[in-house]
């Protein structure tokens, strides 16, 4: 039973010790590594269970989580929490933003989105925040694909739980994943 906050602690875990633990091997040499690092003790079967490798439901002790937490640099786990709650890395907040909604277009409206490097679509609104491409040059998508998203958002990647490709629908797909979109513009 893992927290949002197990979860980034996981990460961060990983980020340190500089490889993702996915294998009986990752987690041994991590137990080890642990040990000799601060002289604690985390058995490979705890670290299994914590990391969703094998099934088991149960609470994390808090010894366990005090671990990882000095190991990443912290005095315990509440320390850990505690740090989280104040980051300026993880606090949410409202940015001002040059966006198009959905909201603001027409059936019929044509968008025109571009990002790096050289990409650059033509989107026909068909209403329920459903776009086609009707031109497309030097990106994946196609014409004749259809996705759905609510805005567009200058600077930052376009995100697409799926694009209906001939019937069918695709995994997700990301456009601008490196600096975002650097075109929004109504054509029409």
């Amino acid at each position: 039973m893992n927290t949002p906050e197990i979860e980034e602690l996981k990460q961060l875990v990983e980020r340190k010790f500089g490889k993702v633990l996915g294998t009986t091997t990752d987690f041994e040499e991590f137990s080890l590594h642990v040990d000799r690092l601060t002289g604690l003790r985390l058995s490979a079967s705890t670290l299994k269970r914590l990391w969703g490798y094998v099934g088991d439901s149960h609470k994390p002790r808090t010894c366990t989580l005090d671990i990882l937490a000095q190991y990443i640099g912290h005095k315990d786990y509440a320390d850990f929490k505690s740090w989280l709650k104040t980051s300026v890395r993880y606090n949410s907040s409202f940015f001002d933003a040059n966006q198009l909604t959905s909201a603001e277009l027409r059936p019929g409206s044509v968008v025109e989105i571009g990002w790096s490097p050289n990409r650059l679509l033509h989107l026909s609104y068909f209403g329920d925040s459903i776009y086609e491409v009707v031109y497309s040059a030097n990106s994946k998508l196609a014409r004749g694909d259809r996705f759905v998203t609510g805005c567009f958002i200058k600077g930052q990647p376009l995100y697409l739980p799926y694009v209906e490709r001939g019937g069918a629908r695709t995994a997700p797909f990301v456009a601008g994943r490196n600096g975002g979109l650097t075109i929004i513009n109504v054509i029409s």
